[in-house]
């Protein structure tokens, strides 16, 4: 009887989900040779081809359709079962994989993830920072850490905080001969570094005024998609920058720059964690939500 392994058969559904090797290896945790080797080794275990593969695409096959189909369910059944055994373990262990936005894990990373190892080190936890919105469920996340706004209404929401709010700043060099603006209409006569979405689109920057949104199509010589190089940018005096208040705080605490249109900024919404409702999930989740559900309450009491 050949020996047939579990984690074959999830590869064989991650790029069945992913529609891609390289995609469904970052979300086993293995390099894309090594999952393209077990998958030639499992066909060769079952003596058909499960995949069709060219340089720029992956399909099912036949065969492969009817084995995604039957195997799922007795796939998922085993991992509730292993589920059931995690959730009665006293000491957590196993892997918590998250996935969210670059200055969202910023903002996360010390106070619930680096603090999560601390309290658990035989824990391992692997954070995906990515623009686009994803289903966390279908691709393989424990949770996800969004703005309010945007996490799906039938999950479970954990708020990690205040609200937040935006920041516009500016080197002081950069005002040595300038005029600071005093509404977001001046910004149109000043260079501006520009934010690039990930659908390909450039952010216009977000005001209010007095429970009006105003939307401004800034100008300037740099556009750029991570908030890091617009920072240093705009450091370097380039020009006006548009940045969560998190990542410039310290910036603007030690004078490095200078923030502008403060009243034009107010707060946006808060970020939270969210999961599916789980029967019987393992310790190492448990644990990980009774930790946001305390940095959620110490975050109300201040």
């Amino acid at each position: 009887m050949k020996n047939y392994k579990l984690t074959d058969f999830d590869a064989v559904l991650a790029i069945s989900r992913r529609g891609s090797f390289r995609a469904a290896a970052l979300d086993m945790g293995m390099s894309t040779s090594a999952l393209s080797n077990a998958i030639s080794k499992l066909e060769g275990q079952l003596g058909v081809r499960l995949f069709n593969r060219t340089t720029r695409s992956v399909s099912l096959t036949e065969a492969g359709h009817r084995f995604v189909d039957q195997v799922s369910p007795a796939v998922r059944d085993i991992h509730q079962a292993l589920d059931t055994v995690r959730s009665q373990q006293e000491t957590p262990s196993g892997t918590v994989r998250i996935n969210t936005f670059v200055t969202a894990a910023q903002e996360i990373l010390e106070p619930l993830i680096l603090e999560f190892l601390k309290r658990f080190p035989q824990v391992q936890v692997d954070l995906v920072t990515e623009g686009s919105l994803v289903d966390i469920v279908a691709d393989g996340f424990d949770f996800g850490v969004r703005s309010k706004t945007l996490v799906p209404s039938d999950m479970i929401a954990i708020p990690l905080g205040p609200a937040r709010r935006h920041a516009v700043v500016a080197a002081p060099s950069y005002f040595a001969n300038r005029d600071v603006p005093r509404v977001p209409a001046d910004l149109k006569a000043h260079t501006c570094i520009r934010v690039r979405l990930p659908n390909g689109a450039l952010y216009r920057w977000q005001f209010e005024s007095e429970g009006q949104p105003v939307h401004v199509d800034v100008d300037g010589p740099l556009t750029l998609d991570e908030a890091s190089l617009a920072r240093a940018a705009v450091l370097d005096g380039v020009g006006i920058g548009y940045f969560m208040e998190s990542n410039v705080r310290e910036d603007i605490a030690a004078g490095r720059l200078v923030r502008i249109l403060d009243d034009w900024t107010p707060p946006v919404a808060p970020l939270c964690l969210y999961y599916p409702s789980r029967r019987n999930p393992p310790a190492a989740f448990k644990v990980f939500v009774d930790l946001a559900r305390e940095l959620a309450r110490s975050a109300r009491a201040v």
